[in-house]
């Protein structure tokens, strides 16, 4: 068990929910993501606890709280499906990584082995309240440093208190000295502690490499499988687990960079999700640096987006769509120029919109609670004001927010029917004793491995 001396929890605590409460948002341009409500130029949303109850032009709702949307876009709450949570502390350690082996140094070989429970606690806990700040709602929390049994509950504590909507996938760490008898056997006890709880925001999951096992384990507990999935090597084992059925939508595949056109069919006829990471396979050189966005399209699967980590770059979605959009419109084009005569499609604001809210709630497993404004989902959803003087004027919603909106213009965001972010600021934390823990993680870890990198140093020198 975690202890609160363990963790610093008395930096983001949550009042406790008002399932009784109405909220009406009023005024707002509406992208609801669902054909059957479409969008709306100037609309109400009814919530009812943490569920979203009516969305029309006007609503009349007396008793209900009111929440002024007018000069706002209001949308689904973006989705993060891939996400190393544990790394917040770790920000921009290292910006000039070349190549997947700088960030495993900058990571995996160097800090997270030294990660204490109360790390964890603070690595999750700021990230996710960095994603709330930037109107993601929902994230994969990829967590392959659960070092013990401690640090799993640190990291679904943190979720918890951020009063984020995530999925937790622990996984092996990569080396160093780690509790291995806890896993897999940990799932059980942490699924029945934290996930089989019907109204918790925080669901379960494994990260496992291709491991027959283990991925057994996550089957027999109706676990979804997230899996670091790139290049030849690791495709070649596809056309033998889809014999034998060891395939199917319960398996998250990251990246997917380098997957030849057969292994494509396997993944489209297996029903395999899929998140791609435009930042990261290029920032990591990932197998020819394109992430694999219009690929999966080829194939029909409609792949979700993801940040990966903060080690290198920032941690908003808003980034993710716009490099998305342009790797995908600059491939095309360079296909045209030469002469080719299979071309796609050039992207559009609303597929990439699309990749950031439903195909995420799809991937996540979590395709009936979130993703869209629909009546009986639950209430995740973002507002961007748009008088501000990099938005004004908004004379298109979706490109607002695909090509120009940021951190800074996400008004509010509320996540299961809770304001989480109201007048662009995070409720219910203590920034100071945020700092507080966050220095004081940072310098353990910094002391651990010996090194403290410099303000203005260009690489992460750490070597194993």
């Amino acid at each position: 068990m975690v202890g609160s001396k363990l963790l610093p929890r008395d930096i983001s605590t949550l009042p406790a929910p008002q399932t009784s409460k109405r909220m009406l948002l009023r005024g707002g341009a509406i992208i609801s993501m669902d054909p059957q409500i479409g969008n709306l130029a100037s609309g109400d949303i009814l919530i009812e606890g943490d569920r979203i109850a009516a969305i029309g032009p006007s609503i009349q709702a007396d008793d209900a709280e009111i929440v002024d949307a007018r000069s706002s876009i209001v949308l689904p709450g973006l989705i993060d499906t891939h996400r190393h949570a544990w790394e917040g502390q770790l920000r921009r350690i290292n910006p000039n990584a070349a190549t997947l082996e700088n960030y495993c140094n900058a990571t995996h070989f160097s800090y997270a082995t030294h990660y204490r429970p109360r790390d964890t606690y603070v690595g999750n806990l700021l990230t996710a309240l960095g994603c709330i700040d930037a109107g993601i709602t929902t994230i994969v929390d990829n967590s392959h440093n659960a070092r013990s049994p401690d640090h799993s509950d640190a990291a679904v504590e943190a979720l918890l208190d951020a009063g984020i909507r995530a999925v937790h996938a622990p996984g092996a760490p990569l080396t160093g000295e780690w509790d291995k008898s806890s896993w897999p056997a940990d799932l059980e006890r942490l699924q029945a502690k934290y996930a089989s709880r019907r109204e918790s925001l925080v669901t379960l999951a494994m990260m496992s490499q291709i491991d027959r096992d283990t991925w057994a384990v996550a089957r027999r507990l109706g676990l979804r499988i997230v899996t670091e999935f790139f290049g030849a090597e690791m495709a070649a084992e596809l056309p033998a687990l889809q014999r034998d059925g060891l395939l199917g939508a319960d398996n998250i595949f990251n990246h997917c960079t380098g997957v030849p056109e057969a292994g494509w069919e396997i993944l489209h006829q297996s029903g395999v999700s899929v998140n791609v990471c435009p930042r990261s396979d290029a920032h990591y050189a990932l197998e020819n640096g394109m992430c694999a966005f219009q690929i999966a399209r080829d194939y029909d699967i409609k792949p979700a987006l993801s940040v990966d980590n903060e080690s290198s770059y920032s941690g908003d979605l808003f980034m993710e769509m716009r490099v998305a959009f342009y790797l995908q419109r600059s491939a095309g084009q360079g296909r045209r120029y030469l002469g080719h005569q299979a071309v796609p499609d050039a992207i559009t604001v609303q597929d990439l919109l699309e990749a950031a809210t439903l195909s995420g709630a799809r991937v996540a497993g979590l395709g009936d609670r979130t993703g869209s404004l629909t009546l009986g989902k639950q209430a995740d959803i973002v507002m961007i004001r748009t008088d501000a003087l990099n938005l004004y004027p908004s004379n298109n919603a979706f490109g607002t927010v695909v090509h120009a909106a940021e951190r800074s213009n996400v008004d509010t965001v509320i996540i299961g029917g809770r304001i989480r972010k109201r007048h662009g600021v995070v409720l219910d934390l203590n920034l100071s004793r945020l700092e507080a823990a966050t220095e004081e993680s940072r310098n353990h870890l910094f002391e651990a491995v010996g090194h403290r990198p410099g303000p203005f140093d260009d690489s992460f020198i750490f070597q194993p």
